[in-house]
């Protein structure tokens, strides 16, 4: 008799996990190359009439909140990323399909970003969206892939019935 793998015994790690490993792998490797591209020695890349490639340094949270807070922000942010991802992993029995793959990008996102707080310090940002003269604060890819699992998870919350979270 063979024993059950851990994916096995743990309801929802075996779409939890790959889609988990494949932001976070896709989320370091675009921020190594854009520091390799942009930040040494820094330089702009113009995209198109909306995008450019920026070097940014980011040492607070979404849009450059808390970015004085130093240390205590820094470990802060980087527990919370820790503690948000360890719940969705908590939660995966009682969260749908769709709700854990919401979790899994929001997951691999946090600590994506939380990698880079170890790292360096603060985040890499890099993606610079603007209208005219009118620039969205720079972000990278975790925080797009974070924005869009937050919209999914909020989403099945709400206009789904399929969210099982509170029924059981």
């Amino acid at each position: 008799m063979t024993m059950p793998s851990p994916i096995q015994k743990w309801p929802g790690l075996s779409l939890f996990l790959p889609v988990f490993c494949a932001v976070l792998i896709a989320d370091q490797i675009s921020k190594q190359i854009m520091l390799d591209l942009v930040f040494y020695p820094p330089r702009y890349i113009e995209i198109g009439l909306l995008l450019n490639i920026v070097p940014v340094w980011n040492s607070g949270m979404s849009f450059g909140m808390l970015a004085d807070g130093g240390l205590v922000v820094r470990i802060g942010l980087t527990v919370l990323a820790f503690a948000v991802s360890g719940w969705f992993v908590w939660m995966l029995p009682k969260l749908d399909r769709l709700q854990r793959l919401a979790g899994a990008a929001i997951a691999g996102g946090a600590i994506g970003n939380a990698i880079d707080r170890l790292r360096f310090g603060r985040v890499v940002d890099f993606i610079d969206f603007y209208i005219k003269d009118l620039h969205w604060p720079a972000f990278n890819l975790a925080d797009t892939i974070i924005f869009i699992g937050a919209g999914l998870f909020l989403f099945n919350q709400f206009f789904t019935s399929e969210s099982s979270y509170y029924e059981k």
